[in-house]
């Protein structure tokens, strides 16, 4: 003999959960744009720093300018990207 059991469906379901379940509450620490930006700053810095070390052999004048280059480059890309 084969016995069915029926399951108790609620006739009304529950309210749904916050729209927020499961995700963090807190707000990101950077953008997506910010994030970019600043990852092409520092591309463009490493570059220049990679060109002007293999132009001078100075490693502090590589540095310099990579910094120079990466911290002048965020405001035109901000611009750009934006």
């Amino acid at each position: 003999m084969i016995q069915v059991q029926l399951l108790a469906v609620p006739a009304r379901p529950g309210p749904p959960g916050p729209p927020s379940a499961g995700m963090p509450s807190e707000a990101p620490l950077l953008s997506v744009h910010a994030a970019v930006v600043f990852l092409a700053a520092v591309i463009i810095g490493l570059v220049m720093g990679g060109l002007m070390f293999l132009h001078d052999k100075s490693v502090p004048a590589a540095v310099a300018t990579g910094l120079v280059a990466a911290g002048g480059s965020v405001p035109v890309l901000h611009k750009l990207i934006g």
